[in-house]
């Protein structure tokens, strides 16, 4: 099972169409226009990521009471650091996590790389300022994985994990 769509608001919904269509090359597909019930109206923007039953969806809204100057970064409006909430989308293999990574950089975009040691992931920013991330997995869990996942709910000062293998910084060239 995974989930159907994950929905956020946004201020500007030409910039996330500009992002999510033309560089993530998700398709727009559906929009629900209506009243919300606390007052004033909203469009719901829903896009495609690979079929019908997957997609991340943007709210636009208007005249909504207590809505002026809301904070679209999902970390700086739970007050955590900005890498704690995030987007991440899988990939199918090394090739379209390459992939990914040039079209995020032919894009002007700067991209952080880290391999985490069982999986490989690519992070740049959206247009609400969002870490997005495309996540690649390269390991697989053990007997052992889940016991030390377990012992780590309730342990006051766990061991720590070993460092990524490698971190690397993409700037655009200009």
């Amino acid at each position: 099972m995974g989930y159907h769509h994950l929905a956020l608001a946004c201020r500007d919904i030409h910039a996330i169409h500009a992002f999510y269509e033309g560089v993530l090359g998700f398709e727009l597909v559906k929009v629900e226009v209506g009243p919300v019930p606390e007052g004033g109206w909203a469009k719901h923007f829903f896009y495609r990521m690979e079929n019908d039953s997957r997609f991340v969806a943007f709210w636009e809204m208007h005249d909504v009471p207590d809505t002026d100057g809301f904070e679209t970064n999902l970390s700086k409006a739970a007050g955590v650091p900005d890498h704690i909430n995030h987007i991440a989308f899988d990939v199918a293999d090394a090739e379209d996590l390459e992939r990914r990574r040039q079209q995020w950089l032919g894009a002007g975009l700067e991209v952080l790389e880290i391999d985490h040691n069982w999986c490989r992931s690519i992070y740049t920013r959206d247009p609400n300022d969002n870490v997005v991330e495309f996540c690649l997995t390269t390991g697989t869990f053990t007997a052992d994985d889940r016991e030390t996942a377990l012992a780590a709910m309730s342990a006051k000062e766990p061991e720590f994990s070993p460092p990524p293998a490698s971190i690397q910084q993409h700037r655009v060239e200009r």
